[in-house]
């Protein structure tokens, strides 16, 4: 007996067994890009339940499902890391919009998280399956993903946003120490739920509130449970440069990464400075400051008509807000800050040049896909000399506060060059739509549709401006070392069988700013956890996904 055991030792392949189960997929001769940068290499990838479990030339043993992959591209899952489709994956798992542009896992969190919504935030909910369903931890979201089912994998940060409303609700007082001290309570919380660090929007109350030496303070906390720090910075305009200066300086206090979504220079009055803003971030890398950035490949971004609003007139909340925008003495504030120039703040107004053909309704109103100069002349095609700010403000009283807009305000060449940083990534900034059903509302922007298949086809194919190799680093392993996925964003063994397999003649986004209900073209097959998510271009129905806890805790 002991030599039919050495006898099987010798003869049997390294890592084999006797009783090795099958392979449930084997996806034969593609073009493998690994997601490292290194260069494509042609092989098979077999898969077993949620692993890769072999990468070679050739395997010949056959599997429960074949792939024929010849001409086509074999890639990690794109990881979205810069996602809002908190809500939208509860209503429908699917995540249409996502999974037909390839993309495997999306990250969540801005200035907003899908938890904690506790004290004086209150607790939250939304319908699941045709039932309320409320929470308040980011545990408790995670564990609702799982039991909801999902067809991508689901990870978030801690939003700046909630901490802070959580301890002062809507009031803009400053806070005191012992409330500073119990924000960084609510942000331990959450890590230890499995966030991925802080996330923040600093351009508007109430993440404009807080100040850098009380956003080094959550930071440290962060940094006690290996997280990373994601800022939407306080300006993208006028003092984009300053912006960028506080988040390198929070990443160096707190000694902790930092990474800043959607890096661009918003204002017409700075537009081709990016190369200042490049060295700004390259600078402090060679200093040893560990801070990035990610692009979304259009641009137009998207916000709302509100933020035209100046920030002291929301506090106290959205009612607080229609009774201001109501009130004719405030009105004249109103529109005296919105022309003039208040130190700091970002005027979304002023960085499209006062030009409101730029500006474009995207949400769900009752003037969607018409850009605002149109909507002046509709409502005012009876009246003489009205003042656009009045209708502005009219039309944000008629739509309870809020209507979701995109502006025209930055550069291709700006973008362009942010996006060939070795240190720069893709994330969509969008969420999870579909071309129809419920979720197919407003006029959203492109980039909810496109913006990996884009990359693929426009920047890649087309321009040449990226390497093939280089863009889905730049979508994968980039994204997952990022934020910590160990075993996602790369193909080797062992790894997670989170894949995308596209056709690189044909890839290409469909969506537009006129006329966005259309998937990307060219995604034949998407895995998500080993299990088929599209299959030969279509969705298969399966809900794989996982909600991704950090693990560093």
């Amino acid at each position: 007996m002991r030599w039919f055991g050495v006898l099987v030792g010798i003869l049997l392949p390294i890592g084999a067994t006797l009783a090795e189960e099958p392979l449930d997929v084997v996806i034969r001769g593609g073009r493998i890009v690994d997601g490292t940068g290194n260069p494509w290499f042609l092989g098979d990838v077999g898969l077993r339940k949620d692993r890769i479990v072999r990468i070679e030339r050739r395997i010949d043993e056959p599997a429960t499902r074949e792939i024929d992959a010849s001409g086509l591209i074999v890639s990690p899952g794109f990881i979205d890391i810069h996602s809002h489709s908190d809500l939208l994956l509860l209503e429908d798992g699917s995540a249409m919009s996502k999974v037909t542009q390839g993309v495997t896992t999306e990250v969540l969190g801005e200035g907003e998280s899908p938890a904690p919504y506790a004290g004086k935030l209150g607790r939250t909910s939304a319908v699941v399956a045709g039932k309320t369903t409320e929470w308040s931890s980011l545990d408790d979201y995670f564990a609702l993903i799982d039991r909801s089912g999902v067809s991508v994998n689901v990870a978030s940060y801690v939003g700046l946003n909630n901490v802070w409303r959580c301890v002062m609700g809507s009031s803009f007082d400053r806070p005191s120490p012992e409330q500073v001290e119990e924000m960084k309570e609510y942000v331990a919380e959450a890590m230890k739920d499995g966030a991925l660090g802080l996330s923040s929007q600093v351009m508007m109350p109430p993440g404009s509130l807080a100040t850098t030496d009380e956003i080094v303070q959550l930071c440290e906390v962060v940094a006690q449970h290996q997280g990373i720090y994601s800022t939407h910075i306080r300006n993208e305009g006028t003092t984009v440069f300053d912006s960028v200066k506080e988040a390198i300086e929070i990443g160096k206090q707190a000694n902790l990464p930092v990474d800043i979504i959607h890096l661009k220079i918003a204002d017409e009055r700075l537009w081709g400075r990016m190369n200042e803003v490049v060295e700004l971030i390259s600078e402090a890398r060679r200093q040893g400051i560990n801070v990035q950035g990610n692009v979304y490949p259009y641009t137009r971004g998207n916000n709302d008509l509100v933020s035209i609003i100046p920030p002291w007139a929301h506090e106290g909340g959205t009612e607080k807000l229609l009774q201001r925008l109501r009130d004719p003495e405030q009105r004249e504030r109103i529109k005296r800050d919105i022309q003039g120039d208040i130190p700091g703040w970002y005027n979304h107004l002023t960085a499209v040049g006062g030009d409101w053909s730029r500006v474009l309704v995207s949400g769900e109103s009752s003037v969607k896909g018409l850009t605002m100069d149109r909507v002046f002349a509709l409502r005012t095609q009876d009246r003489t000399g009205v003042d656009p700010l009045d209708e502005l403000m009219d039309l944000l009283v008629e739509e309870g506060g809020s209507v979701g807009a995109v502006y025209a305000h930055h550069t291709e060449e700006d973008m362009n060059l942010a996006m060939r940083q070795p240190w720069c990534s893709i994330g969509s900034d969008g969420s999870s739509y579909a071309i129809e059903g419920p979720l197919r509302r407003g006029n959203p922007h492109p980039r909810n549709f496109g913006t990996f298949a884009r990359v693929l086809g426009v920047y890649v194919r087309e321009q040449q401006l990226l390497g093939l190799e280089e863009a889905i680093r730049k979508m994968t392993s980039t994204n997952a070392n990022k934020i910590g996925l160990r075993d996602r964003g790369i193909i080797r063994q062992d790894a997670i069988a989170d894949l995308t397999i596209f056709d690189p003649a044909e890839v290409i986004d469909r969506s537009t700013y006129s006329d966005p209900f259309h998937y990307s073209e060219g995604i034949r097959y998407v895995l998500v956890n080993g299990q088929l998510v599209i299959d030969n271009g279509s969705h298969t129905g399966a809900k794989p996904g996982r909600a991704l806890r950090h693990l560093s805790q």
